[in-house]
């Protein structure tokens, strides 16, 4: 039988439709929580990974890019991740240019240990471009300004640029996917290692029972979701939605693991992060 714990846990997620979506169930009492109560701290996500770092929050949602930074501190959970199944982080700019025309040139990032900056990474091998680190919701219109030659852009921006005028130069989801048939891991969610076993295998439960009520009751989440959607309409904020919380949310399973494994050994393997224990394990 599994001991009942009751606990109050600090859980970060970023202010985000998507988040808001898969947190629906917690943050208005839908499902059995199993005695654990919310405190919500909702940050950007560059936020997030900082504090991650000091091991702040007991349970929070970070970039994985993160994570190779972290793993002394907090353990994976197989529930929350938020996977580019053939879309994902994008490279855009005013016209249309070449990823060579962008070789030596000043790109907007949304956070040095944002998933997308470190695929981004990837994706140029050695390529030298000037990283201008700048708010992810300011990414737009930095390029439109021409304060920057492409911007790297993540959540809702990768809908909507195309009616800003936006060209898309690459998109790293697509090039992820054909390169290694497998989902390109961005964020996932985390607990801390020093909560223990049983309370660790509990969040684990309860999240998973979090996005599976969500997804069974997708009218009512998304009304939730809305409030975090930054004016998109509707039905751009459903389609946003179902990219990244989705059946690989509920259970990143084989597919989704074997993402996470080959993001993060190479990217250990080209000396972009800090190695990671192989296999990576997770609380299911």
């Amino acid at each position: 039988m599994t001991e009942t714990i009751t606990r109050t846990l600090t859980l970060g997620h970023s202010p985000d439709s998507d988040d808001a979506f898969m947190f629906y169930a917690l943050a208005e009492g839908k499902i059995d929580s199993e005695g654990l109560t919310f405190e919500h701290v909702l940050r950007d996500i560059q936020t997030l990974n900082e504090w991650a770092r000091e091991g702040k929050l007991d349970t929070t949602a970070i970039s994985l890019h993160a994570y190779a930074y972290v793993q002394d501190k907090y353990a994976l959970l197989a529930h929350g991740a938020s996977m580019g199944d053939g879309y994902g982080p994008m490279i855009v700019t005013k016209g249309e240019r070449t990823i060579d025309s962008l070789v030596g040139k000043t790109i907007a990032i949304p956070g040095p240990l944002t998933s997308a900056y470190l695929a981004f990474q990837i994706y140029m091998d050695g390529k030298p471009f000037e990283a201008k680190f700048i708010p992810f919701d300011t990414i737009i219109e930095a390029v439109l300004a021409g304060e920057v030659e492409a911007g790297l852009l993540i959540h809702e921006g990768q809908l909507t640029h195309p009616a800003q005028g936006l060209h898309t130069v690459v998109d790293l989801g697509v090039w992820w996917k054909d390169r290694t048939d497998t989902p390109l891991p961005l964020g996932v969610n985390a607990i801390r290692r020093d909560l223990g076993h049983d309370l660790s295998e509990k969040m684990s439960r309860v999240m998973r029972r979090s996005i599976e009520f969500a997804l069974t009751h997708r009218k009512d989440a998304l009304d939730h979701a809305m409030q975090y959607a930054r004016d998109l309409p509707t039905e751009l904020a459903d389609q946003f939605v179902g990219m990244y919380v989705n059946e690989l949310t509920l259970d990143l399973g084989v597919r989704g693991k074997k993402g996470v494994e080959l993001f993060l050994t190479e990217a250990a393997d080209r000396g972009l992060i800090p190695p990671v224990q192989q296999p990576v394990t997770f609380v299911d």
